[in-house]
């Protein structure tokens, strides 16, 4: 086996013991592999062994990463090992004036976190004649420098998101503070937890809404462990 085949079976294997844990199934689980600091060839094994989902935080490195696996596909279209296609993941903080370029690329945004955000989103979604997936991204461990919604506006906004007809709220993306203090974690995960299923009971809510995408290379199990639908890791991996 390659290093990158290791890493990749000891994150299942990692996600099965804590899916085990918990009393969950493997398969609610949808990994998002970040790709930010990988190499093109990393990208492709990842991709080779059938992990389709891929997630980058920058707008200019999406374009560029997004091309060259598009151009990999199309050499590779009648190889059976390799999908037909990836899914891309907005999953850093995304400026207004990048949305166009960006929902070029991606059908999911998962780092919505203002109304004047998504309203950018919705109006161009609708000039490209698409309907975009949208998490709504909230500040659970209270961190100045995290960018997010405040817990407090979660319920308001994403019933604001939910009128605007090019857009789908699927759930809610956050991320925990960087500390070794696996209560801090735990308690950041646990109130997103509360908050999607507040979100959840809703009648705007509706049945699509059903993602959590938090945890990462550092604190995925205990993501799990506390309800993750969606992981997003990268340096566990590359």
């Amino acid at each position: 086996m390659s290093v990158i085949a290791d890493k990749l079976k000891k994150i299942q294997d990692d996600i099965a013991k804590a899916c085990a844990r918990s009393g969950r199934s493997e398969k609610s689980i949808k990994v998002v592999v970040v790709t930010k600091t990988a190499a093109l060839e990393a990208i492709q094994e990842v991709i080779r062994h059938g992990f389709v989902d891929l997630g980058e935080n920058r707008v200019q490195h999406l374009k560029q990463v997004a091309n060259d696996i598009q151009t990999f596909l199309t050499e590779n279209q009648d190889d059976p090992s390799i999908p037909d296609k990836v899914c891309w993941h907005m999953i850093g903080h995304l400026q207004r004036n990048k949305v166009k370029q960006t929902l070029q690329i991606c059908r999911m945004v998962q780092s919505v976190d203002t109304l004047r955000l998504a309203e950018e989103l919705n109006t161009q979604s609708h000039k490209l004649g698409i309907h975009t997936d949208i998490l709504l991204q909230i500040n659970c461990s209270g961190e100045a420098q995290k960018y997010g919604a405040p817990v407090g506006a979660a319920v308001h906004l994403a019933e604001q998101f939910t009128t605007m007809g090019n857009l789908r709220l699927v759930g809610l993306m956050t991320m925990a503070p960087l500390t070794m203090d696996k209560n801090r974690v735990r308690a950041s995960f646990a109130r997103a937890r509360d908050i999607f299923e507040e979100i959840r009971g809703e009648s705007f809510a509706g049945a699509k809404f059903k993602h959590l995408s938090m945890g990462m290379s550092q604190d995925f199990q205990i993501a799990i462990e506390e309800g993750a639908t969606m992981l997003r890791i990268g340096s566990a991996i590359f």
